[in-house]
């Protein structure tokens, strides 16, 4: 027998869900953590890591680990990796989002006993169709039919247990690490009904943490006069600086950032300690919170509906706990987010529902979803000025019920056409080229007539996916071209290039390598002193025997000390050295009593 799951790939974090007994639950890891961070890299000897492990070796070796892959997908950015000694691979988005999810069937795989097959896997809502596309294929990568890709926010609304027979609208702001989504919902009974989306692509806690890093790199040039290094190590080491910051800052007033040896001076290394408020973090994101909240009143005037007609409030993601984006939505609304919902967990829990649903558990939701854009396509208009191309004629209006189709008749624009072309395009603007492109094909062999005189008929499949097929029909000849909207950036695999990215994928898993994340510049012994070197392996060994927190702390001092020993730093060097032989002394004493 195999198993259904809901699957919440985030950008920072991801978590797989099951519906039991018609109640839905996070899986755990072996270690009992519900989410994995959505990281993958590879240590110094190839040895495939994901989660929480590579999240570890990230400041100490960026060349080797990548996180935050979801902002790319759709796109045919590549990310290279090296996978041995002398060997590097280039990985696509959904290449990478496959090894996660195959993590996350690992997962549930080891919860529940049983073979996972089948998933329902969640995107923002503005996800364009190319990165539905993508989503869709790294599932398949990973082993799972996925039955449906379903918007974030619906599945949070799902999660949510109102379930009166009183109908309640209830606004879903789900603010993750790398994207935004707005979405006006109406609960009725079993039935969750997607009354308008809006959202930012591009828009989330990674800003946020990007921004705190430059003002860290301000920081510091203020007090030496010296700008921070601009490696890959040092930026990655002060990026994990701002992370921990702006998760402090959710519960302080006041965070402390304590990076030792970003800079030298000659011989005299350079560290950076400073304390960051609230407010200072606070003044630096307002900006892009605004934008938050324009998108929630284009989605309230798109559903027509007021702030005062709304019954709940509901925050989804990690950014949500930001104490300045629950105040600026409770001041903009006129109303407090409800608690008592689960930001982190409540997508996959949603997701987990839907996928009950799709397989006949015994489950009371009905899913109502709408589209987040409009699609048309490029069209001549008739103005006072004579014929305009260009011009953007609206099929499927944005947040249409889904599934849904639509068709639209046009007629041919010149004497004695042959042929059509049908761009494609989604977006809100008049102008069809400030859209954004779907796709375009050409129908060919019209009976040659005068201009307005031949039919051409549009028809738009939008499915519960969010995947778009297009179909041109000549109503005369019956001449026809189509389009499954893709885009060349996602690669359509044949079954034999799929099955083959699978059993890549599987020998990846298989591999029993020793996990070591010891950089490589430090491990030959003839470039350090032989104590070091066995002081380094030892911390390295020791690393495995941690709890989480000592163990950040050991990799933070072991990533120090890597900084240190890689720009000769002698006195710096003497001082970790030290500093690392106290904190292992330390652990094994608490260790053995």
């Amino acid at each position: 027998m195999s198993r259904t799951v809901g699957i919440d790939l985030g950008t920072t974090n991801s978590e797989v869900a099951i519906v039991e007994n018609g109640q839905a639950r996070v899986l755990p890891g072996p270690d009992g953590d519900l989410m994995l961070p959505s990281c993958v890299g590879f240590s110094d000897s190839g040895k495939l890591l994901v989660g929480r492990e590579a999240l570890r070796q990230y400041a100490a070796a960026p060349d080797r680990t990548v996180k935050s892959i979801k902002r790319w997908m759709g796109t045919d950015h590549k990310t290279t990796l090296p996978i041995g000694t002398d060997e590097t691979r280039d990985y696509l988005p959904h290449e990478i989002s496959a090894i996660i999810l195959r993590a996350l069937k690992q997962r549930a795989e080891v919860a529940l006993g049983e073979a996972v097959t089948q998933a329902v896997i969640t995107v923002p809502a503005y996800f364009t169709d190319a990165q539905r596309q993508a989503t869709k294929l790294a599932g398949e990568i990973a082993g799972l039919e996925v039955l449906q890709i379903i918007n974030e926010p619906t599945a949070a609304a799902l999660a949510y247990d109102v379930r009166s027979e009183e109908t309640e609208r209830v606004l879903v702001y789900d603010l993750g690490g790398g994207t935004f989504d707005v979405s006006v919902v109406e609960i009725t009974g079993d039935v969750t009904e997607v009354l308008a989306s809006h959202g930012n692509n591009r828009l989330g806690g990674d800003d946020f943490d990007r921004l705190l890093q430059l003002h860290l790199a301000d920081r510091f040039r203020q007090t030496h006069s010296v700008d921070v290094p601009t490696d890959a190590v040092t930026q990655a080491r002060l990026l994990r600086a701002a992370e921990q910051v702006k998760v402090d800052l959710s519960s302080h007033a006041f965070a402390t950032v304590r990076e030792a040896f970003l800079s030298s001076k000659g011989k005299t290394a350079l560290h950076l300690e400073t304390e960051i408020a609230r407010t200072d973090f606070e003044a630096l994101i307002r900006p892009l919170l605004d934008e938050t909240l324009e998108a929630i009143d284009r989605a309230l005037s798109d559903a027509k509906l007021d702030a005062e007609d709304l019954d709940r409030i509901i925050l989804v993601g990690g950014s949500t706990r930001i104490p300045l984006v629950q105040q600026m939505i409770e001041e903009h609304l006129e109303q407090a987010p409800t608690d008592g919902v689960q930001p982190d967990l409540c997508v996959a829990l949603g997701a987990a529902i839907q996928a009950g649903v799709r397989v006949g558990e015994n489950v009371d939701a009905i899913l109502v979803d709408v589209s987040p854009y409009s699609l048309g396509v490029a069209a001549v208009i008739t103005t006072p000025m004579g014929m305009m191309p260009g011009f953007f004629s609206v099929i499927i209006p944005r947040n249409s019920v889904v599934p849904v189709s639509r068709s639209q008749v046009y007629s041919t624009a010149a004497d004695r056409q042959t042929s059509v072309e049908i761009e494609v395009f989604q977006g809100e603007n008049t102008i069809a080229e400030e859209n954004v492109p779907l796709g375009a094909f050409m129908v060919e062999g019209l009976p040659p007539q005068p201009a307005g005189s031949l039919q051409v008929e549009v028809h738009f499949d939008f499915d519960i996916n969010g995947i778009l097929t297009v179909t041109a029909t000549e109503k005369g000849k019956g001449q026809q071209g189509s389009l499954v909207v893709n885009n060349a950036a996602v690669h359509r695999l044949s079954s034999h290039e799929l099955n083959q990215a699978r059993e890549d994928l599987q020998a990846l898993f298989e591999s029993d390598e020793t996990i070591s994340i010891q950089s490589r510049e430090i491990t030959d012994a003839e470039t350090i002193d032989p104590d070091l070197a066995d002081l380094l392996d030892r911390a390295q060994q020791t690393l495995e025997t941690l709890d989480e927190e000592q163990s950040e702390e050991l990799q933070t001092l072991i990533g120090q000390l890597q900084t240190a020993i890689s720009n000769d730093y002698d006195l710096a060097i003497s001082k970790l050295q030290e500093e690392l032989e106290e904190f292992l002394y330390y652990v094994s004493t608490n260790t053995d009593s």
